[in-house]
């Protein structure tokens, strides 16, 4: 039996008012994921450990069944690993996003979603600049970076941007933990400030308000860590001999390295709604062709969330629907070799709070034979009933993975 994760990032919500008061995923048109649900059987996992933020490092890497309090190091280390910065002894790596700040406001966390080409520019620029040999910006994907800090101390409060949208962003700059990490955090409080003063009049940013855009101009470090110690799946996991991940984010590629598996790259994957749905499930198909395990990341839900945007999260969810599991599942069914599939999202990413949750996600888990559980569609709602019951810590990957 070969093993097959499709993970909408994000695509959990609660209950909106102008729906009915119904969820996203209830009120989407979503015929295979709910084929699936009645066809297999269902239930709801913990992604989040007590005590952790609910990001997207803390929730695939729970869905792959780590154990957090032991492997977390923030998602600076990822990003390393994503990008192939090899990370020293001393080396503090942080997530260093390219935001759009207005007046004391963080507009938003994404810079409009700058794209990588335009943000390479100023993030050589920043390191051009503020860079030393014990400070280095390093290019990652559209407003996604890295920064390193030799000798930094990672023991900081660092709010998230994308929890901060529309508020002031001086009350969330960086605070210290203890008294050592203090030189740390005014190192990094420092490096925003010049930031914002240098990439004010960068002529990139003068073209991008020109054409109506926001302007890419204040970093915002967070997540600090250092390099963890993570085992490959293949030990963890005796059915992952040879295994993939499918991304257009640089974490989730960071997490697959760490991991043990390949890291497969899809032309027009953008981590938008915009995404290339058709590529990423053919290349999700090509690689079990000779893969044992296959994590296939889809973002756009969690982008549109974010903004809050109901309409466009639902285009997504049903995008995903129509355009990544519909076609897998067709695939699968000429297939000799059989394959179990699991579907879910990370965490909820609710478009009316625009940021993370900790809630329990819904989950569903069909392959040929499989003994149906009654459920009839796949949502936050109906999988609560689902025979799986109620999941956490590696519950979830023991069972998927030990499907024979």
């Amino acid at each position: 039996m070969k093993h097959m994760i499709i993970l909408g990032d994000g695509m959990a919500d609660w209950a909106v008012p102008e729906l009915g008061n119904k969820t996203l995923l209830q009120y989407a048109d979503t015929p295979y994921m709910d084929r699936l649900a009645c066809e297999g059987r269902t239930g709801m996992l913990k992604t989040v450990a007590d005590g952790f933020h609910p990001g997207s490092e803390v929730a695939n890497m729970s869905v792959m069944g780590y154990d957090l309090p032991e492997v977390y190091e923030g998602r600076g280390v990822l990003e390393a690993a994503s990008i192939g910065v090899d990370l020293g002894p001393e080396d503090m790596a942080m997530r260093c996003n390219i935001v759009c700040v207005e007046g004391d406001m963080l507009k938003n966390h994404s810079a409009g979603h700058i794209s990588t080409e335009e943000a390479d520019i100023l993030i050589r620029y920043l390191d051009e600049m503020l860079g030393n040999d014990r400070i280095r910006f390093y290019t990652g994907v559209q407003y996604r970076h890295l920064l390193v800090v030799k000798g930094g101390d990672k023991r900081l409060a660092c709010v998230p941007p994308h929890d901060i949208p529309l508020q002031p962003f001086r009350p969330n700059l960086v605070k210290a933990l203890c008294p050592e990490a203090q030189e740390t955090a005014d190192l990094l409080n420092a490096l925003i400030v010049k930031s914002q003063e240098l990439l004010a009049s960068h002529p990139l940013n003068l073209k991008r308000m020109s054409e109506g855009k926001d302007p890419a101009n204040s970093i915002w470090p967070w997540s600090p860590g250092y390099r963890p110690r993570m085992k490959p799946l293949a030990e963890k996991y005796p059915a992952v001999r040879k295994g993939s991940v499918i991304t257009a984010v640089d974490l989730i590629r960071g997490i697959g390295r760490y991991a043990g598996l390949r890291c497969i790259d899809v032309e027009g994957a953008t981590g938008l709604y915009t995404t290339n749905y058709e590529g990423k499930a053919q290349t999700a198909l090509d690689a079990l062709k000779t893969d044992d395990f296959v994590y296939l990341h889809i973002e756009a839900s969690d982008e549109a969330g974010h903004e809050g945007d109901v309409p466009l999260k639902l285009k997504t969810i049903e995008y995903l629907d129509r355009r990544v599991v519909g076609p897998v599942c067709e695939a699968l069914k000429s297939w000799s070799e059989p394959v179990a599939v699991a579907v879910l999202p990370d965490h909820p990413t609710p478009c009316e709070l625009r940021t993370h949750t900790n809630d329990p996600v819904p989950f569903l888990i069909y392959y040929p034979g499989i003994e149906a559980d009654g459920v009839q569609t796949y949502d936050e709602v109906a999988c609560r009933e689902g025979s799986y019951g109620w999941l956490e810590k590696d519950e979830f990957m023991n069972l998927f993975m030990n499907i024979k």
